[in-house]
């Protein structure tokens, strides 16, 4: 707890003075232009990523980047998204996995969530990327198969994504763009699923 009591005294002296006139403005509202899926892994840290600050992402975490598609069923994660569509006006929703996630080894290996029941529910939505599997890159060295089938997730949870009936309406109406990122751990580097391609790019050129 002191590295964290610590790192709050120097954003109250260094940081906050300098945008108190930022987070006046969001005091009041907020207006973010980007819904973001991504995983809980503490490796994957949006704003140092993607260069953004206070206001900018709506941000959605949950172990693998998971999208739930069962119509009855109420859960924080599509509420969430409703209210990001619906009430925030986001224009665009991204869907992000990453390298060595966990969640995707566990789907592989069964045996990790033996004493985990709860968890091992929750990886039964992203079966679906299974059937999505990505062409093994051999830049991914030893780590293929796995990094194949959590680029089979991003565009399986897309799928789950444009499932929602408020993202389906957005997307007709012409008001919300849906992508899927995988983003490289070791390399920093983000990769984009070209929907016409059907095979992840590089974002950055």
């Amino acid at each position: 707890m002191d590295r964290l009591i610590e790192g709050h005294k120097r954003f109250l002296a260094q940081v906050f003075p300098g945008k108190r006139d930022q987070f006046q403005l969001l005091a009041d509202r907020q207006a973010p232009e980007w819904l973001f899926i991504t995983c809980s892994d503490s490796r994957v840290v949006p704003d140092l990523i993607l260069g953004t600050g206070p206001g900018d992402l709506f941000i959605i975490r949950n172990a693998g980047n998971v999208v739930p598609i069962d119509s009855n069923a109420v859960d924080g994660v599509t509420a969430t998204i409703e209210y990001a569509v619906e009430v925030l006006k986001v224009k665009s929703a991204i869907l992000c996995g990453h390298s060595d996630c966990g969640a995707l080894k566990a789907a592989l290996d069964r045996k990790e969530l033996e004493s985990l029941p709860k968890a091992r529910r929750w990886l039964s939505h992203v079966e679906g990327a299974f059937s999505q599997r990505q062409p093994s890159n051999p830049a991914d060295g030893e780590h293929a198969e796995l990094a194949s089938l959590i680029r089979g997730n991003v565009v399986a949870q897309m799928q789950n994504l444009r499932a929602q009936p408020s993202v389906a309406r957005a997307v007709v109406e012409g008001r919300l763009t849906v992508h899927g990122w995988y983003y490289d751990i070791l390399t920093g580097r983000i990769e984009q699923y070209d929907e016409q391609m059907r095979r992840f790019l590089p974002l950055a050129g």
